[in-house]
């Protein structure tokens, strides 16, 4: 029903217009230059956050140094990626590992920061070597940052990219870079990144414009507008505004209210409802949206927030909120605010828009998702999003574009060591792992209790500590952090979840936003699963390994958070039965003709250290026709090295460290010009050892491929009634 429904108001709107090809994703520069395409589905795309966590579940070390393995004393790996692909972001603490290792197809280039040469007396004014290939506003420093240095500058590499960093002391890092099917419909082609080429300078204006008007002048022609003022009684609502331009996209909203309502109005709430459907899609405090946990202006800075897709300002007289995420609808709009206690008079609003171009069957609803976390579960992360839960539940496809929190209603900043843990589609393992919440958040060591804004990560309210509180609302702490070209797609659902303290053993009241574009329909199906040591299984699907060792149980874990809490299991071991193999293995799998390429899942115990076969794709019918598809590498293992001496400058340590969690899943991308029109294929996994040992000395640990479990998924377009 919530499918034919969204059909149906798609096909109202664009009668004969569905588009019969995926939308293009923007790629590289293009991810920052093309922003209204936000909304539109990445059918064929992945995003994965990988970092230097603790991998026992822990907080070691601040989820600092841990590394895949060392190659030698200055080249201590934490991010091994085969296949073509784009890095988005990196995050470090300070200039802590400086000089970094971009090898690019091979090609190592230094990436450092201006304190590396005499960490001892960091540079006042620091900044990313080679300065004119990490400009701001695309990157910052922990002058700017108050505790980390960041990049967003696109990092594209064509066969494969290794992240390492030259020292260990404090190395903690993550992460975020994308991966597309062979013969997706990108925006310009993947080229490899030459460690010196600038940004364009376009994308580096663009970004400068946060926290202005960024309604784009080329929809001025076309664009619509409704302002007004409204008063809003004690306890009470108004609906600002009911759309009825569509299909449209909006594209600015904005309020202003009486400097001296400020506190007021953050009681206020506000709604948006689209195209009529049964619940709001937005339905959150209104300051936090703005990503502001508080309207509060302790400090009485001009911006409380300046972020690309939002703003708060504030000048001698009111308050000024404004918010630029592109929101597509098909049929209308319905605009609310609300506030729970004292009337608020003299609300200024206006709301621009614009036709929708995009062909319906590309775009998503706009969400913001609020929870309230009044009392966090010992042992459990808590759940910002589960889409599987949300307005009815069922599949979405979208991208999770970023969140907005309260972490703390008393000033306390020690909650901060949770991380973040992100799964979509399915997966059991999360396709993104933070190292903490204030990482997450653009800082480091907790921001030094200071605030500070950036277009994409700030905290912008919260006094230093609780003493230096000037008021209850002054302790207020909150956080944000936007993802544009770092974007995360899911083709079928998005669990959004977040460690509450370093073991998630925090008491603070927590309040979340999740922000995210969904369709109530997926593009990515789940078409076949192979189950191996399943009799069954392997005989339906014509599973064959000469080489594979005799089906064997295993007994462990995925990468979770703590395995107990206050002496209570939290998360138990779970059987399942492995093959590993030192050769080859086949089997077939049925997929949709239709599809836009496959996603190729693996569940493996992964004891065995990277992990890397090279495969090939066969139709089903016609067995001998093999073509290559690519290398499936899934770099590390359960058993990590750890080395975090306690001096700047002292040597790199060598400490081996085994998890008891062994269970993993790992994607691979099946290009569609081997799986369209097919409706099975033939897949041959032919085991290549990577023969990377540890650390430098240490033996060879048994290089394996392992398996457990394949599951198909084919990425289709949303259906769309013509």
């Amino acid at each position: 029903m919530r499918l034919i429904l969204y059909a149906v108001l798609c096909g109202m709107a664009f009668a004969g217009f569905a588009a019969d090809e995926p939308p293009v994703i923007p790629v590289g520069a293009d991810a920052y230059r093309m922003w209204d395409r936000w909304p539109v589905q990445r059918i064929g795309a992945r995003a994965y956050m990988r970092s230097t966590y603790d991998r026992r579940g822990g907080n070691e070390g601040a989820d600092a140094s841990h590394f895949l393995y060392q190659v030698r004393d200055d080249f201590n790996v934490t991010l091994d990626v085969a296949g073509p692909g784009v890095l988005y972001f990196a995050r470090y603490n300070h200039w802590h590992g400086s000089p970094w290792h971009y090898e690019v197809d091979g090609a190592d280039n230094i990436v450092q920061e201006s304190s590396t040469a005499d960490p001892l007396h960091p540079a006042k004014d620091s900044v990313f070597l080679p300065k004119d290939a990490f400009p701001s506003p695309l990157a910052w420093t922990w002058a700017t940052t108050k505790g980390a240095d960041l990049s967003w500058v696109p990092i594209g590499f064509e066969k494969s990219f290794r992240m390492a960093y030259g020292r260990t002391c404090y190395g903690t890092g993550y992460y975020i870079y994308h991966q597309f099917v062979r013969g997706a419909k990108l925006s310009q082609p993947i080229s490899a990144w030459d460690g010196k080429t600038p940004p364009p300078q376009d994308i580096l204006d663009l970004i400068n414009k946060s926290g202005s008007n960024l309604f784009p002048k080329d929809a001025a022609k076309e664009a619509f507008e409704e302002t007004g003022e409204a008063n809003l009684p004690q306890d009470g609502s108004v609906t600002l505004t009911t759309l009825k331009v569509a299909p449209a996209t909006l594209r600015a909203i904005e309020f202003s209210a009486p400097k001296e309502f400020a506190l007021e109005l953050s009681r206020a709430k506000l709604r948006i409802t689209w195209d009529e459907r049964a619940t709001p899609s937005v339905d959150v405090p209104l300051p936090l949206f703005f990503g502001a946990g508080t309207l509060y202006n302790r400090d009485e800075r001009d911006y409380l927030v300046k972020a690309f897709p939002v703003s708060v300002l504030f000048d001698d007289k009111r308050v000024y909120l404004a918010c630029y995420f592109p929101m597509p609808y098909f049929k209308s709009a319905k605009i609310e605010l609300a506030v729970a206690g004292a009337p608020i008079s003299g609300i200024k609003w206006s709301v621009r828009g614009a036709p929708l171009t995009e062909a319906p069957n590309h775009v998503a609803y706009f969400h913001a998702t609020y929870r309230d976390h009044p009392a966090p579960e010992p042992g459990q992360d808590l759940v910002l999003l589960n889409t599987q839960e949300a307005e009815g539940g069922g599949n979405w496809s979208g991208n999770f574009v970023g969140t907005s929190f309260i972490f703390s209603h008393r000033a306390n900043l020690g909650t901060l060591e949770g991380d973040p843990r992100f799964f979509f589609d399915d997966s059991q393992t999360p396709q993104a792992q933070g190292t903490g919440t204030e990482e997450w958040g653009g800082g480091g060591d907790y921001w030094g209790g200071k605030t500070m804004t950036l277009p994409f990560a700030g905290h912008p309210v919260g006094c230093p500590n609780e003493k230096s509180a000037k008021n209850d609302v002054d302790k207020i702490q909150s956080a944000y952090r936007f993802l544009l070209a770092d974007l995360m797609p899911f083709g079928k659902n998005a669990l959004i979840r977040l460690e509450h303290g370093g073991a998630n053993e925090s008491t603070e009241h927590y309040e979340t936003i999740t922000y995210w574009y969904g369709a109530p329909s997926a593009t990515l199906i789940k078409s076949d699963e192979l189950k191996i040591g399943d009799a069954e299984s392997e005989k339906s699907h014509r599973y064959v390994s000469l080489d594979a060792s005799a089906p064997a149980e295993i007994t462990s874990r995925y990468e979770w958070g703590p395995d107990t809490a206050k002496g209570k299991v939290v998360y138990p071991a779970q059987t399942d039965t492995e093959r590993h193999t030192h050769g080859t293995s086949e089997f077939s799998l049925k997929i949709d003709p239709e599809n836009q390429g496959v996603m190729l899942r693996r569940k493996l115990d992964y004891q065995f250290p990277n992990q890397r076969a090279e495969i090939f794709i066969a139709d089903a019918a016609k067995p001998d026709d093999w073509k290559p598809a690519g290398t499936w590498y899934t770099a590390g293992s359960n058993t990590c090295v750890y080395s975090k001496p306690g001096k700047e400058l002292g040597p790199t340590e060598h400490n081996m460290q085994t998890s008891n969690r062994r269970f993993r899943d790992d994607e691979f991308l099946l290009p569609k010009d081997l799986t369209q029109g097919r409706s099975e294929i033939r897949v041959r996994v032919q085991f290549t050892p990577a023969n990377i040992s540890l650390f430098l000395g240490q033996p060879m640990a048994e290089q394996a491929w392992s398996e457990m479990k394949y599951t198909a998924y084919c990425y289709k377009l949303l259906e769309t009634m013509k």
